[in-house]
């Protein structure tokens, strides 16, 4: 080889050499990690009670559980096994209980997830009712349920069956929205 030729590469190979220096002073740092694993809850309770207040002061809403954890960024509400009570202003109160519940950062928005089983005691000598779901969406303040599940209502003599019901505690409506099927037994009537 000439002399030219090895110098013709020795200057290509440090003309290579400076430009990866250069690229590496140049070029930014990678920008640091920001996963940080699952979700942290800022705080978690532990066998508690909670009484959450309507607009008017009174209770909208008990509830009562074995864990409840509230997480960072979105403050919602996370609950294990809730137990809950709809307080009503006419009649007695909704009580029932979930697998799973979650509330949203307002309060105003409870979730029931999985199965849910709600009952509410006789009314003036009429039956108790009780109502079987999944996922029900509840509004405490508002005194309204929904849910898009099937869904069994029971009374003493009569059983009603649907997809998906909507429900107004205060006004003691409910609806059944879909392939709705009832069974309503004869009442017997004792003789004086």
């Amino acid at each position: 080889m000439s002399r030219r030729m090895l110098l013709a590469l020795f200057v290509l190979g440090m003309a290579a050499a400076l430009t990866q220096l250069a690229l590496w002073w140049l070029t930014p740092p990678p920008p640091p990690s920001t996963f940080a694993g699952p979700p942290r809850s800022s705080y978690t309770l532990y066998d508690f009670h909670l009484t959450a207040l309507g607009d008017d002061g009174r209770p909208a809403l008990f509830l009562r559980a074995p864990q409840l954890d509230r997480r960072n960024g979105d403050d919602a509400l996370y609950i294990n096994a809730p137990r809950f009570v709809l307080p009503q202003n006419n009649g007695p109160a909704w009580q029932g209980h979930s697998r799973f519940g979650w509330v949203n950062a307002q309060g105003t928005e409870l979730k029931l997830l999985g199965d849910v089983h709600m009952l509410q005691p006789a009314v003036d000598g009429g039956p108790p009712s009780t109502i079987t779901s999944h996922d029900i969406t509840a509004w405490p303040r508002e005194h309204r349920l929904a849910s898009a599940a099937r869904t069994e209502i029971q009374q003493p003599n009569a059983t009603l069956v649907g997809i998906g019901f909507r429900a107004n505690t205060a006004t003691r409506t409910l609806e059944l929205l879909d392939d709705v099927h009832g069974t309503f037994l004869p009442t017997t009537h004792h003789a004086p």
